[in-house]
């Protein structure tokens, strides 16, 4: 549906083009046969783009092993070396649940480690697959969670920095 309300207008301002002035013109047949080029290859990119299947992240193997504790400590020590070093990196979490977010609907679960200290916590959302294994999980359970990193966000309003995990699977 998407692609038909993009290509049609162009499509059609080139077949009237065409037939109001009779046989295309050599520069404009040229120019019409390179913009269906680029037009083909930026579908092709767009494609893959949307159709990008991540490996299951219990299978991979992770970049870093890491206490959770020990990773917020890093975070507000120095923010921008600590993305840099994690963001998009696979990571083995260790440490204590804080509390267990679930979905109404049950289509997510999100499992929070927190410094009490000062808030900052660790956020985890887990993949498809992994929901009934994340549902049995606790607060005050102690895990092991292999996930990719997203970065840190500090929000001013609450005073508190959270890190977020994507794709996030119970390491075993």
């Amino acid at each position: 549906m998407f692609k038909h309300c993009i290509f049609a207008p162009a499509v059609m301002m080139l077949w009237h083009f065409q037939h109001a002035y009779g046989i295309m013109k050599p520069i404009f047949k040229k120019l019409f046969i390179a913009g269906l080029i680029l037009l083909l290859a930026a579908t092709g990119v767009v494609w893959y783009l949307f159709s990008e299947k991540f490996t299951d992240t219990a299978e991979a193997k992770p970049d870093y092993t890491v206490n959770a504790m020990g990773l917020i400590k890093e975070f507000q020590q120095n923010d921008s070396i600590a993305n840099k070093k994690y963001t998009e990196k696979i990571i083995t979490v260790n440490g204590i649940v804080s509390e267990v977010l679930s979905a109404p609907a049950d289509t997510t679960v999100n499992i929070k480690m927190s410094d009490t200290a000062n808030g900052d916590y660790l956020i985890f959302t887990f993949q498809q697959q992994h929901l009934a294994e994340s549902k049995k999980i606790r607060a005050g359970d102690s895990v092991s969670i292999k996930a990719s990193c997203s970065g840190s966000v500090y929000s001013e309003i609450l005073g508190t920095r959270y890190v977020s995990f994507k794709r996030a699977a119970l390491n075993k």
